[in-house]
């Protein structure tokens, strides 16, 4: 067992896979903020209560002490190189992850990842008992960590838990493969509260808790129990779906160089009469191939002409070393390359494909610049890109065109919603976007921003906390 801090501990503990800095790449031994809505939500709170942030550093095979980066307390947990393979690599992201998505790529299940996800699951609640004071608030973040609640718990039974999962939790009939399901619900069922980005997510687990262990159920509330011996305990399921720093991206968006830049992005791309943009990380849930070949067939049907309409595809890089993203990565480059040949004129592209990652104020002109953003995953917890989109557009434009499988969809209802998997469906999407009036236009972008702007990343954290501790 870990030994406790020697002040007495921190009264709120956050554990999350990463921690939330990054080696600066000017200097090595100097650490900076990582950019992201989860770090811009939970840095203010866990510094303003002097709290502890326990996470990977990112590196492999690296033991690293505790340290402050702008006054916050962070505690590494160390992970050996095939900790990283098999943990990370081979359970977070190649059995979870697909698995939690509806199974859109196949899941692999390998007995000895799950013996390296229960090892390092371990680890992360050891290192926040030792971290958090009497009766702290001990917050677990996402589906890389579902059984530290219940490590946790063991270890410290005084502790009020909270665990938040920003992906999807997959119906029961996809959920079922999982071999360790019930594991997995019993390591789950050591919080106290347990949030969802979505409604449906919360029921899925409610009802996976329902069939693969003893625990009663009633409505949101589920009394666990060990064998069959009923715990004292309730745990309460809720949907808090998550968003971003929307003050923050509006300030960004209306800064005079970020402005210039949306200009001059546009003159680069010829000054066409609509751009249209997707910005993705380079995964298969995000639904990029669908989108091009949406795209590809409107502009062989003509209804786009192609130096009038462009579209600039980001496909940030993504576990470029697992295979089933390098095959994604060549069947979009070679869809691109396909209608580029087939409809670019000289110094024309219909499609400007960028396999990179932009700071902050890149993505925000990219933002301004586009008439419309496509945003079509097969499945999300959130899709935070949607709200960024939203929050940017302080100019009133913009038409965002949204999957209905994403959890932004439930509050952005003023978008053109769509089911991405109907090709004829994103195509008449897509081509009433570029042909909504201004002025209907600017009511949907109004009534979306103030959506974004009251349910704010801050109104997040504060939503899942207050509940947390009530």
């Amino acid at each position: 067992m870990a030994v406790r801090h020697s002040d007495g501990g921190a009264p709120l503990v956050v554990v999350a896979n990463r921690l939330p800095v990054e080696r600066d790449d000017e200097s090595p031994d100097a650490w900076r903020s990582s950019p992201g809505g989860l770090v811009a939500a939970l840095e203010p709170v866990v510094r303003a209560s002097e709290g502890t942030w326990v996470g990977w550093s990112g590196s492999a095979d690296e033991a690293l002490d505790p340290f402050e980066v702008g006054g916050l307390r962070m505690v590494p947990v160390d992970l050996s190189a095939s900790e990283v393979e098999d943990y990370y690599a081979g359970f977070s992201n190649a059995t979870l992850w697909p698995l939690y998505h509806d199974a859109i790529a196949p899941p692999q299940f390998e007995r000895h990842w799950w013996k390296a996800y229960r090892s390092v699951n371990r680890r992360f609640a050891e290192a926040a008992s030792a971290e958090a004071a009497d009766a702290a608030v001990v917050w677990v973040q996402d589906y890389q960590l579902q059984l530290v609640p219940a490590l946790l718990r063991e270890l410290r039974p005084d502790l009020r838990i909270g665990f938040f999962d920003h992906i999807p939790f997959p119906g029961l009939e996809i959920f079922a493969r999982l071999p360790w399901r019930r594991q997995i619900i019993e390591g789950l069922l050591g919080a106290d509260l347990i949030g969802f980005q979505r409604r449906d997510d919360a029921d899925n687990f409610l009802r996976a808790a329902r069939r693969y262990t003893t625990s009663k159920v009633r409505g949101s509330i589920i009394a666990p129990s060990s064998g069959d011996t009923p715990d004292e305990r309730q745990v309460h399921v809720g949907s808090f779906p998550i968003s971003v720093d929307f003050a923050s991206l509006e300030r960004l968006a209306d800064r005079r160089d970020v402005k210039e830049r949306a200009r001059q992005l546009r003159r680069d791309l010829g000054d066409p009469q609509t751009v249209l943009l997707g910005i993705d990380r380079l995964d298969y849930t995000k639904g990029i191939l669908l989108r091009l070949r949406a795209y590809g067939e409107l502009l062989d049907e003509g209804a786009f002409e192609g130096t009038e309409t462009v579209l600039v595809q980001v496909a940030s890089p993504s576990r470029e070393h697992v295979e089933e993203y390098q095959r994604l990565r060549d069947d979009v480059e070679l869809i691109v390359g396909r209608i580029n040949g087939d409809h670019s004129t000289l110094g024309f592209p219909v499609i400007h494909y960028l396999h990179q990652t932009f700071p902050a104020e890149e993505m925000a002109a990219l933002y301004l610049a586009a008439d419309v953003m496509l945003v079509t995953p097969l499945r999300d917890g959130m899709n935070l890109v949607a709200k960024e989109f939203v929050a940017s557009h302080h100019d009133g434009r913009g038409v965002l065109v949204l999957s209905e499988f994403t959890g932004a969809a439930d509050e952005l209802r003023d978008a053109l919603l769509i089911n991405p998997f109907d090709i004829d469906a994103t195509k008449a999407a897509i081509l009433a976007a570029t042909r909504l009036p201004s002025q209907v236009a600017a009511r949907r972008m109004a009534s979306m921003r103030r959506q974004v702007h009251k349910h704010d990343v801050h109104y997040w954290a504060q939503t899942f906390l207050e509940t947390l501790t009530r």
